[in-house]
């Protein structure tokens, strides 16, 4: 099946170069230059990734990706003229999965959007499920039950705790985290991870204690606590 991306960006210039690595590799493309048409293409259209500018006309970056994640868990990179940490961390403690600072290369976009549709969308068949402390994946589905309930993960959130159940009781550390997850390309820090754990920590309510931290080494999941 066909991937579509949906590029937000306002520099008319910059938003052309990225569609055109986009459909060369054979991707379907949607484009916008504001946050309130961004909005409406994505609820007119299937999305399977959103390149997002976050300095934008009529609604900025924060406030998209605040709002589709009400609804959504569609991959999202973000894309920032500032390299400052406050800025990045706010993002991904917003729901995005990734991010690039500008300038930047294109393949590099290129291949970091990649890597989010495969983990996304190429299924593990080894593993259907993935179950322990009440937690339950069902790795097909990209589904997240608690005691039955279901729980709303973002697709990084959902990475990092497959990543963590698949290797119940073992340390892992920030760093097989960071390559696991966005590669080894990735300029981010320990802070980065510190920001999504937190988040799927809040998300797992009572059950977050499941997810333990090792002091001065990483995270475990612990399924007898």
């Amino acid at each position: 099946m066909q991937k579509t991306i949906l590029i937000v960006e306002d520099e008319d210039i910059l938003r052309e170069i990225i569609k055109d690595y986009l459909l060369n590799e054979g991707y379907e493309v949607l484009e916008a230059s504001d946050g309130k048409e961004a909005l409406s293409l994505f609820h007119q259209y299937e999305v399977h990734l959103i390149i997002l500018d976050i300095m934008l006309p009529q609604l900025d970056g924060w406030s998209v990706c605040q709002r589709i994640r009400k609804t959504s868990n569609v991959p999202i990179i973000i894309l920032t003229a500032r390299s400052d940490e406050d800025d990045t961390l706010l993002g991904f403690e917003l729901g995005a999965d990734d991010y690039i600072t500008k300038p930047y290369s294109p393949p590099i976009l290129l291949a970091r959007a990649k890597r989010l549709l495969e983990s996304r969308y190429i299924r593990e068949p080894a593993h259907d499920t993935l179950s322990g402390g009440g937690i339950v994946l069902h790795i097909p589905s990209r589904t997240v039950t608690i005691d039955g309930n279901q729980v709303n993960l973002t697709h990084t959130e959902f990475e990092i705790l497959a990543y963590l159940m698949k290797n119940k009781g073992m340390i892992i550390t920030r760093e097989q985290l960071i390559t696991k997850i966005w590669g080894y390309d990735f300029v981010g820090d320990d802070r980065t991870v510190n920001s999504h754990i937190r988040n799927l920590r809040q998300k797992l309510g009572d059950k977050s204690a499941r997810i333990v931290t090792v002091v001065r080494s990483g995270y475990k999941f612990e399924d007898q606590l």
